[in-house]
């Protein structure tokens, strides 16, 4: 049975917290998992994702094999940078290249969010489910800032309508800032990820994307690192992402 002893409440934790501090998925992946019946806890297969488990007594199993949190300060973080055609997942379709391939690295990481298959540049990957999540969600406005090539010169009011925000499926677009760079080039950066955002509100305007390209996650940015090529953070990128 999953633990229900009356320990210290800071010493239990949620199982999808659990099996994304291993570093087996993210914590909303988790949770599929949990409804899909594919963890057990205690020889127990569990459904329910308000259980909690004591990871210093409880045995977790995913698909039949043990998952253990790793020792203290053991997270991995690295910044690679994604080339176009490159998939960002951790699952291999129709023979697609993904992000994974690019690190060859023993430990289990995983992508932080999405960066489109026809985009490039920065793509963060870790066994840090705690950052993963600070990451990934809109409420910590995170900034990620990209740098947008189009087919066609850029009108001010363009760059205006994206900075204040456009209806993309019904939804308005949060604040940007937007900054030109020439007649067919800008930066932008966005503290939300909605699906192709970019190239959709680039689309509004009558105009296309060329190049994709993510230069900067929070205080990591991409700078000369070659595409393909791959690099741990520096302690202080760790410190700032973390904080």
């Amino acid at each position: 049975m999953p633990t229900t002893a009356p320990e210290p409440e800071n010493q239990l934790m949620r199982v999808q917290k659990f099996l994304a501090r291993a570093g087996v998925c993210s914590r909303r992946a988790a949770e599929e998992l949990i409804v899909n019946g594919r963890i057990q806890v205690n020889g127990e297969r569990i459904t329910a994702l308000g259980t909690k488990v004591n990871p210093d007594t409880d045995v977790v199993l995913y698909d039949g094999t043990r998952v253990c949190l790793p020792e203290e300060n053991a997270f991995i973080y690295v910044a690679v940078n994604k080339p176009v055609g490159v998939v960002t997942s951790c699952a291999r379709n129709h023979g697609d290249k993904i992000v994974l391939d690019l690190v060859p690295v023993p430990d289990r990481i995983y992508p932080v969010g999405r960066l489109d298959k026809d985009s490039q540049g920065l793509v963060l990957l870790t066994n840090d489910g705690d950052l993963h999540n600070r990451l990934s969600h809109p409420s910590h406005n995170h900034e990620k800032e990209y740098r947008v090539t189009t087919a066609h010169p850029v009108k001010g009011s363009d760059l205006a309508a994206m900075a204040g925000g456009m209806i993309l499926q019904g939804k308005k677009t949060r604040e940007a800032k937007v900054t030109r760079i020439s007649s067919h080039r800008f930066t932008i950066v966005l503290k939300q990820g909605l699906n192709r955002q970019i190239r959709k509100m680039v689309g509004k305007t009558g105009n296309r994307v060329t190049v994709l390209e993510r230069v900067r996650m929070g205080n990591v940015i991409l700078g000369n690192l070659a595409p393909g090529a791959w690099r741990h953070l520096t302690p202080e990128e760790i410190d700032g992402l973390t904080q």
